[in-house]
């Protein structure tokens, strides 16, 4: 939404002028502006800092400006204290080397670090005071929730992925690392705790972490590392509580997007786990290596019937495996041909060869022709443009950086 939104009328018409004009101050604001020689002590020492990556050129900044300031002025009277909370921004135009270190694509970019770590998920809300106000509120809510005895862990909710902590007290370092790995991992994980007398019966070795995985019958999982080490607590609970198969969403299709990989993807029946449990375990057999070079995802056919129908299918047909390369959709054969080995590996190797774009184009490769039957090979044909593509940020909310894709 437009600032102008909250503007009165009357004044609308004399702000854009001021702005466009170049004639806008800033109102007073506690904003820090980052710069090599600051960024690093800045964002180490905040607990949360929003960080606004900008240009001067771009009206989508521009617009930005006011209400990130305001939103800055209100936040900073609940929160007073720089070490909780701090609104800084980035001018990308005369910082490149920071826009470059942290991989901005487009302007406006709000990013969220917690003590220095920036976050995956990024403020992609509404531009309003409230809202970026709500968000901060949000981010400083408490992660953890302490249990007041342990017959509560057996009403947990065992459809999402929850992290347990039994400590001797609050105040150890143990609990210190917990805590700091729950608040970045708050939108992945359940986050449990109990301490003293009530934690007891669990603390026969000293403090204890444990994973409790989705499904009732599925066995708990121990951290069996040292607590007081943050980057391997981070790494054992970041490989628990992130899956190797994530689900797209619309309200997550955006962020997916913009990770700049393409997606192999599961369309099935929100009904039918058993599809998507077969896809998750050939991943995890198959394409373990590939992580990091192509997104894996599954999706619900119904709400998701306009990419289906993309490439010639319906509900109906599903389970269905597609790859989006952001320029194209590729289908993989037949379902039931998973459990081939090196099947589904195959099919992600001939998108990084080229071989899937260019057999649709141009028919199947010589190489790839049976003796004597060559007179049968299908022709060129087009595949289906990307259909995923529509999801990345739009051009009526950012200026999008020019950034090359490999024509696959």
């Amino acid at each position: 939404m437009k600032f102008t939104a909250f503007l009165p009328s009357s004044e609308i018409h004399c702000f854009t002028i001021l702005l466009v004009a170049g004639l806008y101050t800033p109102v007073g604001s506690e904003i820090t502006s980052l710069d090599p020689a600051n960024i690093d002590d800045t964002l180490n020492n905040a607990g949360v800092a929003l960080v606004n990556f900008y240009a001067d050129w771009c009206r989508f900044s521009q617009m930005l400006h006011p209400i990130f300031e305001e939103a800055s002025n209100v936040v900073r009277a609940e929160y007073p204290d720089l070490t909780q909370v701090v609104f800084a921004r980035v001018d990308c135009d005369q910082h490149s080397d920071i826009a470059q270190r942290y991989r901005i694509s487009k302007y406006p970019t709000l990013k969220l670090f917690r003590n220095g770590m920036m976050m995956k998920r990024e403020y992609r809300g509404q531009r309003s005071v409230s809202a970026i106000a709500d968000f901060i509120r949000q981010q400083k809510v408490d992660p953890v929730k302490e249990l007041q005895s342990l017959e509560e862990i057996t009403t947990i909710d065992r459809s999402k992925r929850t992290i347990i902590g039994y400590f001797e007290g609050k105040n150890s370092d143990n609990y210190h690392t917990f805590e700091k790995v729950a608040n970045i991992l708050r939108d992945d994980c359940i986050f449990l705790a109990a301490h003293g007398e009530i934690s007891m019966p669990e603390r026969f070795g000293g403090d204890n972490v444990i994973y409790k995985p989705i499904g009732e019958s599925v066995p708990d999982m121990v951290y069996l590392g040292s607590l007081t080490n943050f980057d391997l607590t981070y790494a054992w609970t970041q490989d628990k509580c992130v899956p190797l198969v994530r689900e797209i969403t619309f309200e997550n299709g955006e962020e997916l997007t913009e990770e700049g990989i393409p997606f192999l993807i599961l369309f099935h029946q929100k009904e039918d786990p058993d599809s998507l449990e077969k896809f998750q375990h050939e991943v995890a057999r198959q394409l373990i290596g590939e992580k990091g070079s192509i997104n894996f995802l599954h999706a619900d056919c119904d709400k998701f019937r306009h990419p289906l129908l993309h490439i010639q299918k319906t509900p109906a047909d599903c389970p269905v495996i597609a790859i989006d390369s952001f320029r194209h959709m590729y289908v993989f054969p037949d379902f039931s041909d998973l459990a081939v080995p090196g099947k589904l590996r195959q099919f992600v190797l001939d998108l990084h060869s080229g071989k899937l774009h260019r057999e649709f184009h141009h028919g199947p490769d010589p190489t790839d022709s049976t003796p004597g039957q060559e007179e049968n090979k299908e022709g060129p044909s087009n595949p289906p443009e990307s259909s995923f593509q529509k999801l990345a940020p739009s051009e009526t909310r950012y200026t999008i950086l020019s950034r090359d894709r490999d024509e696959l």
